[in-house]
């Protein structure tokens, strides 16, 4: 057992151990300005290896929930599989309709929930089916209803993530869809293909080849093939067991096994006939004998069985919350203008954090102290062009009443030197009377 966590570089990592001994230090990774982390070998049992137990016990009391989908034309057994597959009657059985009856014009969505209980494991099972897929004579947009509704389940989902009271989330979310294909032998139709490339990204597809009986062993490889290269070439990706690092050669050789199994090529049925040696077996009786459900020489039932519901359903729940969904969701909030800041939940260096911080906060002093120079430089400017303005009046003034102080002791001055020289200070007028007076005598 080993235990990762940040260590100091000054060779103290070691202590706290009770009994003194001095583990192996390996140092596994180095981040600029932090300790390495390293992985220390526990000397005895600490209790965390209990932790899948503590999870298993809570996911046990809290149940689990799973969506399945179904999609096929009509008459392939789709509601007898999922009976098949969970042993149990979701489905009652169907009446054919009368001649005279009214079809319906449109594909329909119906949901059929239940709980289902094995050895204190609780499943709420909502299984979604889709009556009148395919049965049209023009099925170009028989999709559409079945994008809508995996769509509008992603919109709750969004919906209920973004209210205040998360606490009660329902994952109400499609976690499969079962896609039906008819037995034909030959290749895949346009609807088929068109229904999964429209559906590829939303939904974990797994194709299933309906009624696999009708077929011989030969044809069914050869089906298979013409199938896995149909989708191969339109770049349909389907669900595929995921393999994990560290697990044993059993475990991946079952995933091996799963994989080489697919499509599936399935024959349902919950009715018990008598195969030859007297047992009774879920499965099919015909004059040339039986098929059997549950025997992997026959069909992929066991195969399909074990991947969707023993192996890998959580994984096809997490793929769905994970990837699915999330792809949607950077979509959807994307289209309508909210935009991820790339520094929200980076992992940086605190201390080149810091040292970034820092530089920002010296950037931006120096950018107002640059911004205040600049108002007082501008303040300064326009008081000395006051001032010069103010200095040219004065001077004018001083010169005015400077040449009007010269000027007046230039009158003065005048006026001294006629008093010094006895002469009046303004012109006689005697001359002129006595001339006037004279010329009137």
């Amino acid at each position: 057992m080993t235990d990762s966590y940040a260590s100091s570089r000054n060779g103290d990592a070691s202590n706290g151990l009770g009994n003194g001994s001095s583990p192996s230090l390996v140092p596994t990774a180095h981040t600029a300005g932090l300790s390495s982390v390293i992985r220390k070998k526990l000397m005895g049992y600490v209790g965390f290896a209990n932790l899948p137990n503590q999870v298993h016990r809570k996911s046990v009391r809290k149940g689990f929930q799973f969506t399945a989908m179904v999609v096929g034309e009509s008459g392939l057994g789709k509601s007898t599989l999922v009976n098949t597959l969970f042993n149990t009657s979701l489905y009652p059985p169907k009446e054919p309709l009368p001649p005279a009856a009214e079809r319906p014009k449109t594909v329909a969505i119906e949901s059929i929930g239940a709980d289902i209980e094995e050895n204190g494991v609780r499943l709420h099972l909502t299984v979604v089916d889709t009556p009148g897929f395919g049965d049209f004579v023009n099925n170009d947009d028989s999709w559409k209803p079945i994008v809508e509704n995996i769509e509008s389940r992603f919109d709750s989902y969004l919906e209920q993530e973004n209210r205040v009271n998360r606490s009660k989330i329902v994952d109400n979310r499609v976690h499969a869809c079962l896609y039906f294909i008819q037995p034909t032998g030959h290749s895949l139709k346009q609807l088929d293909i068109e229904f999964m490339r429209r559906l590829h990204t939303k939904v974990n597809l797994i194709p299933i080849i309906a009624k696999a009986d009708t077929m011989t062993d030969e044809e069914v490889a050869e089906f298979k093939q013409r199938i896995l290269v149909d989708i191969a070439h339109h770049n349909i990706h389907i669900f595929q067991a995921p393999t994990y690092d560290n697990e044993d050669e059993e475990t991946i050789a079952e995933a091996e096994e799963i994989a080489s199994k697919i499509p599936f090529a399935v024959v349902g049925s919950d009715q018990l006939v008598a195969a030859p040696d007297g047992r009774l077996v879920r499965g099919r009786a015909y004059p040339w004998g039986s098929v059997e459900v549950d025997n992997e020489d026959h069909c992929d039932f066991v195969k399909l069985r074990q991947m969707l519901v023993r192996t890998y359903m959580e994984e096809l729940r997490e793929y769905t919350n994970d990837v699915l969904y999330e792809n949607w969701r950077t979509e959807k909030l994307l289209s309508m203008g909210v935009a991820q800041d790339s520094s929200v939940f980076k992992e940086v260096n605190p201390a080149a954090r810091l040292q970034e911080e820092r530089v920002l906060h010296e950037a931006k002093l120096a950018k107002m102290e640059a911004e205040m120079k600049m108002v007082f430089q501008q303040k300064v400017a326009e008081k000395e062009a006051k001032l010069k303005q103010s200095e040219e009046e004065l001077y004018a003034r001083h010169k005015e009443m400077k040449d009007a102080l010269e000027k007046q002791r230039a009158d003065l001055e005048d006026k001294k030197r006629r008093i010094e020289s006895g002469r009046p200070l303004t012109p006689e007028k005697s001359s002129t009377t006595r001339k006037k007076g004279f010329l009137r005598t």
